[in-house]
C-alpha cells in the first residue's frame, strides 16, 4: 500500500516495512508524510506486527523536515510550532514508544530530522560511508529531539561536537561508537535488518514487548527501582511461556498467541 504521502507499507509475515518513497525529495518529512507514520507506528503490535523496519527510497534515507513546506508556511505568514508545541504526536516521539522493535535501515545520508528519526529507532542498520548528523545549527533549527537522545547514544562530547558544529559523521565511525548495530553492504543493508527482524518476530512477543518497555524505561532509573518496575505485558504469567517451554522440551518450533 502505498500512501499519497509517499509512505509505503509492506508486511511480511509479523514485520511491517515503512519505506519512505520522496526520492525527488531525498525522503524530507512532510506534515502529511510525518501523520502517515505516526498512523502506521500507532497501530503496530496490535494488528500482530512484531517488529518495525523503517527504510528511505533512493538516494538518501532522509534529509528531515521538508524545509520546502516550512519555507511557504513562513512566506504565508503562518507561525512556526515547535516540534513539542503541535496538537499532533511527535514522529520521534512515537517511534520510541512503539510497543514493539523499530530498526532503521539506513542506505543513504540520515541528517536533520532523518538522523533523528534513525535516533529514535531501537536498533540501526547502515551501509559505509553514509553521512550522519545534526546541521540544525547552520540553519537556525534546535534539533530538540537530537540534543535530548544524541548524549544518551554516545559519549557527550563526541554528542555535543556534532550538535555545535553541525558537522556530519559516517556511519562507520558511528558504528564504533556503538550508534550503529550493523554494516552492511548498500545493497544488503534491507536484506540484514530484515533478517534481524525475522529473528526478533520469531521470539516470543509479549517477552520482547516487555523486553523494550523495560530497557527503556529502566533506563536512567536506580537500579533497585528499575528491578522492580512492572511495565508492559508480563511473559511469567502468559500463554507464551508455557508454550516456549513446552516447544524447548518437545524440541519443535514454538507456536506463538502473544497472549
Amino acid at each position: 500500500m502505498r500512501h499519497d504521502s509517499g509512505l509505503v507499507v509492506e508486511t511480511r509475515d509479523h514485520v511491517r516495512l515503512l519505506t519512505l518513497d520522496r526520492p525527488e525529495r531525498r525522503n524530507a518529512l512532510s506534515s502529511a508524510l510525518q501523520a502517515d507514520l505516526v498512523e502506521e507506528l500507532l497501530t503496530a503490535g496490535s494488528d500482530g506486527t512484531r517488529v518495525v523496519v523503517l527504510a528511505g527510497n533512493g538516494p538518501a534515507f532522509c534529509a528531515g523536515f521538508d524545509l520546502k513546506e516550512i519555507r511557504a508556511a513562513d512566506d504565508r505568514g503562518e507561525p512556526f510550532r515547535p516540534p513539542m508545541e503541535r496538537p499532533g504526536r511527535s514522529l520521534f516521539e512515537v517511534v520510541t514508544e512503539c510497543p514493539v522493535p523499530v530498526i532503521a535501515a539506513i542506505t543513504g545520508a540520515a541528517v536533520a530530522g532523518g538522523f533523528e528519526l534513525a535516533l529514535a529507532a531501537d536498533l540501526r542498520v547502515a551501509a559505509p560511508g553514509v553521512p550522519m548528523g545534526l546541521p540544525e545549527a547552520k540553519i537556525g533549527m534546535g534539533a530538540n529531539f537530537g540534543s535530548v537522545v544524541l548524549p544518551k547514544r554516545i559519549p557527550m562530547g563526541v554528542a555535543l561536537e556534532m550538535l555545535y558544529t553541525g558537522a556530519y559523521v559516517d556511519s562507520d565511525v558511528l558504528e564504533r561508537w556503538g550508534l550503529v548495530n550493523r554494516l552492511a553492504p548498500r545493497e544488503e543493508v534491507l536484506d540484514t535488518a530484515l533478517a534481524i527482524a525475522a529473528t526478533i518476530a520469531g521470539n516470543a512477543p509479549v517477552s520482547v514487548r516487555r523486553m523494550k518497555q523495560t530497557a527503556v524505561k529502566g533506563l536512567e532509573l536506580p537500579l533497585w527501582q528499575a528491578l522492580r518496575l512492572d511495565v508492559g505485558p508480563n511473559p511469567y504469567t502468559s500463554e507464551d511461556r508455557k508454550e516456549g517451554i513446552a516447544a524447548q522440551l518437545d524440541k519443535r518450533a514454538p507456536r506463538w498467541t502473544g497472549r
